[in-house]
């Protein structure tokens, strides 16, 4: 087993002002210091939090996913944002189109009723028709500025454990601190590009240092491709070990090559798919890709359990990415998207021990076995490349 990086090593130290300065021009966005945070796994922990940030919010709430469904989880939340709202604080909550089909005008205008501020991000239209192409993928919940959640989570009885099975796997972290700040006014360009004009920044209520993590929003339009940078210069520079986890893992092809470089370089490059998706033609078109990867030396596990929907990425034990990037050219290129990067030994290796534990309900895809497969599989597979060749070219440029 290659041996990992600590708080006090690792990549950060390492390269010191060099790495930081390549991190803060790929992101193009600060390192904030002085915060805390705690990594929530699954909806059973991610939830609550979530319901409980809402309900301590006392100025403003930031409600924005991709999914937000009209169920028991979706109608839950509903009543919470609606309490707020009907107590005097501000709520905002974005939603998108393409995610949001299935939930009707009711649920929507029950809580403008309540006093909510509510827009859809993109919807179909005659004089901006391809703006379709491009959407809202985020996952956030902000309250005054200063306490917020960020993840893979969607908002729908999938992610919950409602007596139906385990819930989706995934993962989200809970912040406290100055990256509340930079939140905000994330949260504010995407609600300005989706029509709902201007919010003014909230200055966070002096609280005190919660913490000591340095973290960092990762977001931006969909040309400026941060987190595919981000995970181009992690390959890099990575010198023991990549462990990735991926919900719909069709990497463009120079980020394939980026992995499979560190593999051969002697990384421990690793990535958990999974092995049921809900959209199985994306998982069959990345499984056509996976021989080259196990070539190099990178070691590919799909998932047992129910749908793994989790957006991680952990290098050396001390540097950390978490949100809502999928690591296919659809997220990378054509979706607004948010993670938080996290420079703090204690949670990289804690996100690093679970990613291990999540090997445990995995199986491994081996170089011998994988000429091996049968042929209906590789049917399955080319068709589905072969299927989202267009697609993949249109959003890989």
């Amino acid at each position: 087993m290659p041996r990992h990086g600590s708080a006090s090593g690792g990549l950060r130290p390492r390269l010191g002002a060099l790495f930081q300065r390549a991190l803060r021009r790929t992101a193009e966005a600060p390192l904030t210091f002085g915060n805390a945070a705690t990594l929530l796994v699954d909806g059973t922990a991610a939830f609550p939090a979530m319901l409980e940030t809402i309900a301590g919010a006392r100025r403003r709430v930031i409600f924005e996913n991709y999914i937000i469904r009209d169920d028991d989880v979706g109608r839950r939340f509903a009543r919470a944002l609606a309490e707020r709202a009907r107590a005097g604080v501000e709520v905002f909550v974005l939603y998108d189109w393409l995610g949001c089909m299935r939930t009707g005008h009711a649920f929507w205008d029950e809580l403008r009723r309540a006093g909510c501020h509510v827009r859809c991000f993109a919807p179909p239209s005659l004089r901006h028709p391809f703006r379709v192409l491009r959407r809202d993928h985020r996952k956030l919940v902000l309250a005054d500025a200063r306490v917020a959640i960020v993840g893979g989570l969607c908002i729908g009885n999938e992610w919950d454990d409602l007596g139906n099975g385990p819930p989706w796997r995934d993962t989200a972290v809970l912040l406290e601190g100055p990256i509340g700040h930079e939140l905000d006014r994330s949260f504010a360009r995407v609600w300005k590009r989706a029509g709902g004009g201007v919010i003014p920044p909230l200055q966070p209520a002096e609280r005190g240092t919660p913490g000591t993590i340095p973290a960092r929003v990762v977001d931006g339009p969909p040309a400026a491709a941060r987190a595919y940078r981000l995970y181009q210069l992690i390959a890099a520079l990575a010198e023991h070990s990549i462990y990735i986890t991926g919900a719909y893992p069709l990497a463009p092809a120079p980020l394939r090559r980026a992995l499979a470089s560190a593999a051969r370089a002697g990384v421990d490059v690793r990535l958990l798919a999974p092995g049921r998706s809900d959209i199985p033609i994306v998982n069959q078109a990345a499984r056509a890709r996976y021989g080259s990867l196990l070539r190099a030396g990178v070691r590919i596990y799909e998932w047992n359990g129910p749908m793994l929907h989790a957006k991680t990425v952990v290098a050396d034990g001390t540097w950390a990415l978490v949100g809502s990037s999928n690591l296919n050219p659809f997220s990378l290129f054509g979706c607004h998207e948010l993670d938080v990067e996290i420079q703090d030994g204690a949670i990289a290796q804690q996100l690093e021990r679970q990613f291990l534990a999540d090997l445990e309900n995995a199986t491994e895809i081996t170089l011998d076995a994988w000429p091996r497969r049968s042929r209906a599989q590789r049917f399955r597979e080319r068709l589905a490349a072969a299927l989202l060749w267009f697609p993949h070219r249109l959003y890989s440029g």
